[in-house]
């Protein structure tokens, strides 16, 4: 297998948007390409554009008449009534022109990701245009209208016969995912995200686990508003290493929402950056660990498009092709041709400030209750285990 690392982009991903002022902006993808080309961090062979998914792609998840409902939808041949029932022409996901088609390329460049590495082209591959995570079966939900990485998964299941180990960062439950593949035992499911008891879409409690055959596949780590960066890696470094140990995945596939951040202006996590170093760190280690190195990466969330997006992203690819010229500042070049069109003063290093914030008054109140949460969340596997070695 090559040790290639391949970057799925092209300007028709910028198709996918609702509104010049809705928050869910793909210039932001642009932005982090940009960022990566000025580091001299990514090279045009390296790049390739991703394609349509074609309508039986779509409905390996979708309902037929929900993706017919998204193409009338676009021609604006839609009437309000079904309009509603679909989820589509909400305060979310607005309806807008050509709506399918972008749509069918977002999810089309999740499956030119997934057959890069699957067929040995290469070793890992983002799409950061992916990630669209609470899209369902037969509505659209959460700024999504398809759901790229369900689709993806159920393709790899299909035509590579793959145990998917499914790893979700994104501040929002990834509900759409989950519930795709509750009841089946051949994806496991990892979701780290803010309680739902303050932000949409209110799911991804502990005792969501799985159902049937697939009780048992299903993990969440719901962390407590202000999260910062200590207590959220002990999360997600515990979770991933324990559940890909005992899941023993063929391929990863990472959801990367870049909405943890504590600049980000719809959750209210305390991350940093930092977090956005160690994400892909693990993924990388746990994916050559278990899976040859098969690791599939897409974006997901993140409004913070100026601040926090680029950097963040621009990790994931410099991860993947360990480039280590990711400390320090960030290219003059960026920053002068970028910060006219931003209405906020642009980073000018790589890492954020050390006085990001104010101190949390709650943070060992916060910290503890994460301890306890993950413990909980982790309880079935950690069992098992102890069992097992009392047995022996």
């Amino acid at each position: 297998m090559s040790d290639r690392s391949v970057f799925v982009y092209s300007d028709e991903l910028l198709k996918y948007k609702f509104s010049s002022n809705h928050p869910f902006n793909q210039v932001r993808l642009k932005l982090t390409l940009d960022l990566l080309k000025k580091a001299n961090a990514i090279a045009d062979e390296q790049i390739i554009p991703p394609r349509h998914a074609t309508d039986e792609e779509l409905s390996l998840i979708h309902d037929p008449d929900y993706i017919n409902a998204v193409k009338l939808a676009g021609l604006g041949q839609l009437k309000d009534s079904a309009a509603e029932s679909y989820g589509l022409g909400t305060e979310d996901t607005p309806i807008f022109a050509g709506m399918h088609e972008a749509s069918s390329l977002l999810v089309g460049g999740t499956l030119s990701a997934v057959d890069c590495v699957m067929t040995g082209k290469a070793k890992h591959a983002l799409h950061l245009g992916g990630g669209l995570h609470h899209g369902f079966r037969g509505k659209a939900s959460g700024f999504c209208v398809y759901n790229d990485s369900s689709v993806a998964i159920k393709y790899l299941q299909e035509k590579y016969h793959a145990r998917v180990l499914y790893v979700d960062t994104d501040a929002h439950h990834g509900d759409g995912v989950q519930w795709s593949f509750y009841d089946d035992p051949s994806v496991c499911t990892l979701s780290i995200h803010e309680t739902g008891r303050y932000l949409f879409p209110g799911t991804g409690n502990i005792n969501e686990r799985g159902q049937g055959k697939g009780y048992g596949y299903s993990f969440n780590v719901p962390l407590d508003a202000f999260t910062e960066d200590e207590s959220w890696l002990h999360a997600y470094t515990n979770a991933f290493t324990e559940i890909a140990e005992f899941f023993k995945p063929d391929v990863i596939l990472t959801q990367n929402g870049t909405d943890a951040h504590y600049y980000d202006p719809l959750t209210h996590l305390s991350a940093s950056i930092e977090i956005y170093r160690e994400i892909p760190k693990l993924a990388h280690q746990i994916a050559h660990q278990y899976c040859d190195g098969r690791w599939i990466a897409v974006g997901g969330g993140g409004y913070d498009i100026w601040r926090v997006v680029p950097r963040a992203w621009a990790l994931i690819w410099m991860e993947m092709t360990e480039n280590t010229n990711c400390h320090g500042s960030l290219p003059m070049e960026w920053i002068n041709d970028w910060q006219p069109k931003s209405s906020l003063p642009l980073p000018h290093h790589w890492n954020d400030p050390q006085d990001l914030y104010q101190p949390i008054p709650r943070k060992q109140e916060i910290t503890e209750k994460n301890a306890q949460t993950l413990e909980k969340a982790l309880y079935p596997i950690r069992n098992q285990k102890s069992t097992l070695s009392a047995e022996k």
